[in-house]
């Protein structure tokens, strides 16, 4: 492999990157796709999409010869806003699910080990974590605070940051307040679309258990079904 190629791949990686090395079987001839790139125009777009979307390597059949594609992309996580009920649910089955699970709450009444044992917990602001540990595409936001003051900061970014999945807790009123305040802070509404709220799946969920399966359901959905943006 080449070693510049090499070297590209490992700087995706690291931050967190998706990136597909393309490896032409008859020669060896490699480059490097990366997901935040446009493949419009390439005869790999479709396969590409599939494969950032799978994280699956494998062997693709062209009409100018076989290639490989060796697909890196970040391991998926779940970042909760909000250390309630609801997330004591949904983590440990996030994590079965093979979500990287951070709950992120400056409420230390709630953000405590008793409550979530083994749980990576942020007892502060998520202004101050996510300097620390932004967003990214691989990232699903689910906000479950129901107060303004935590949740509109998170979700502000994940809407910026391209996350998989955006989901909040709260009525339709609620929400309609919330995309006011967005609209206020001058965001685009076309965004607004990509925001799951009420959280969830439409499953008549009334317990906190319950809505924790809703809310993963959208989650894994998000991530396996929705389309790649910029394919």
């Amino acid at each position: 492999m080449d070693l510049s190629l090499l070297q590209q791949l490992n700087e995706e990686r690291a931050a967190r990157r998706a990136a597909i090395l393309v490896t032409r079987l008859d020669d060896g001839s490699q480059r490097l796709v990366r997901r935040s790139g446009n493949h419009s125009a390439d005869p790999l777009k479709d396969e590409f999409a599939k494969r950032f979307r799978s994280g699956k390597s494998g062997t693709v059949a062209t009409d100018t010869g076989d290639v490989f594609l060796t697909v890196s992309v970040p391991s998926p996580r779940l970042v909760v806003i909000g250390a309630v009920h609801i997330t004591q649910a949904l983590v440990p089955m996030a994590e079965i699910a093979g979500l990287d699970v951070t709950v992120i709450d400056p409420r230390t009444a709630f953000a405590t080990e008793e409550r979530f044992p083994g749980c990576t917990l942020r007892p502060d602001w998520p202004e101050e974590v996510l300097k620390h540990a932004p967003l990214d595409a691989y990232t699903a936001v689910a906000a479950v605070t129901h107060d303004p003051k935590i949740d509109d900061f998170p979700l502000i970014e994940a809407l910026k940051t391209e996350c998989f999945y955006i989901g909040a807790l709260g009525s339709r009123k609620t929400h309609g307040k919330r995309l006011e305040r967005f609209t206020a802070e001058g965001l685009d509404p076309a965004l607004f679309d990509r925001i799951d709220a009420p959280i969830g799946l439409d499953i008549g969920a009334a317990s906190p258990q319950e809505i924790a399966v809703a809310v993963l359901g959208s989650i894994i959905s998000a991530l396996r079904k929705a389309p790649e943006p910029g394919l």
